[in-house]
């Protein structure tokens, strides 16, 4: 059931933080992206029976993971009720000393933090997996798929996550906005969302960190998004393709009849 919110608000699950509803941007034209279809959260690897519930509401009838292997293992999700489980690995053809699941270690040991993610090294470690979105084939294959699928009639409305939300689930949505129409300010705006849904959820694991003798502030570039990320991937597909639709048609090799049924299926008019 969908349950009309101010734009780009947080949907108060609070087992799923960073929950939020992917539509309601004016997409140029006289077009909006329609509310209510598409979804994008961190995983369901905590969701509780309350939260379950509230899950179930919305009606969600296909979850995308975007999650390598190793962290669905870890923390396999709780899909609401009757929703298909779609897995697709962005990561899957990266160092895996690298991955997501791997940098999150991290937060239980501050020295080894601290000379991990110290100076511009998380940033770094960011930009790079930013271009890796756009260019990585197994990020190619991922976002192939769940285009394709949200395209040809995949069960709605969808949800889109990886483990926090924020970066393979950011281009996700955010190469989708702006195929959709959506002026690039404002897909910026959406994605940075992020920060205000996301990190007051992580305030615990920020506490932990301090406690452990560790300086919080080295751990905001990898919990938390920055407006130079996106950028690195808009530019990596602008240099590399040259256009959003090239992005779409030859980076991702999907047909022009997809591209157009992913605006008519997720546009409104009215």
């Amino acid at each position: 059931m969908s349950i009309m919110r101010p734009l780009g608000s947080l949907i108060p699950v609070s087992s799923v933080p960073n929950l939020r509803d992917a539509g309601g941007y004016p997409a140029g034209a006289g077009a909006t992206v329609r509310r209510g279809v598409l979804y994008r959260s961190t995983d369901l690897g905590a969701v509780t029976d309350t939260d379950a519930v509230a899950l179930d509401d919305l009606g969600i009838a296909t979850v995308f993971d975007l999650r390598t292997v190793a962290e669905r293992e870890v923390r396999p999700d709780r899909v609401p009720t009757g929703a298909k489980e779609v897995p697709l690995d962005v990561l899957a053809d990266r160092d895996p000393s690298a991955a997501p699941a791997m940098m999150l270690k991290l937060l239980e040991d501050p020295k080894l933090a601290e000379e991990a993610l110290g100076g511009s090294e998380a940033s770094e470690h960011l930009l790079s997996s930013y271009r890796e979105f756009v260019s990585l084939p197994s990020a190619v294959t991922a976002y192939r798929s769940l285009y394709t699928d949200l395209a040809r009639g995949t069960d709605a409305p969808a949800l889109i996550h990886c483990t926090t939300g924020k970066d393979r689930t950011g281009w996700g949505v955010a190469a989708l906005l702006l195929l959709l129409g959506v002026d690039e300010e404002t897909v910026f705006t959406e994605y940075l969302l992020t920060n205000e849904h996301l990190l007051p959820a992580l305030s615990p694991v920020f506490d932990r960190f301090r406690n452990a003798g560790g300086n919080p502030d080295i751990l905001l570039p990898i919990l938390g998004v920055r407006r130079e990320y996106l950028e690195t991937a808009i530019d990596e597909m602008s240099t590399t393709f040259g256009d959003i639709e090239s992005y779409f048609t030859r980076g991702l090799g999907l047909e022009a009849e997809d591209v157009n049924a992913l605006r008519e299926r997720l546009l409104s008019r009215d």
